[in-house]
C-alpha cells in the first residue's frame, strides 16, 4: 500500500484481517505497531491505544485509517 505524501504526517494506515483463531488483527505498514481484539469495536480502541503508546510524547498522526480486508469463499 502506497501512502500519498500529503497524508504521511497526518494519517496512519492499518490493514485489518480476520484472525485464523477468531477475532481481528491490525498491522501498520509504516510503523511497527500490531494489535488484536475479538470484535471490530474492541479493535478500534486497541488500535487507538497502540498508536498513542507507540508515539508517546512525540507528535502522533491525527487520523487512523483502517483498511478492513475480508476473504469470502463461494462454492461453485
Amino acid at each position: 500500500m502506497i501512502i500519498p505524501e500529503k497524508h504521511r504526517e497526518t494519517e496512519i494506515f492499518f490493514v485489518v484481517e480476520e484472525a485464523d483463531e477468531g477475532g481481528y488483527i491490525a498491522r501498520s505498514h509504516a510503523f511497527p505497531i500490531y494489535t488484536q481484539a475479538d470484535t471490530l469495536d474492541e479493535l478500534r480502541e486497541m488500535v487507538r491505544d497502540a498508536v498513542l503508546c507507540h508515539f508517546g510524547d512525540k507528535p502522533a498522526p491525527t487520523l487512523i485509517r483502517l483498511h478492513i480486508v475480508r476473504d469470502e469463499v463461494l462454492a461453485v
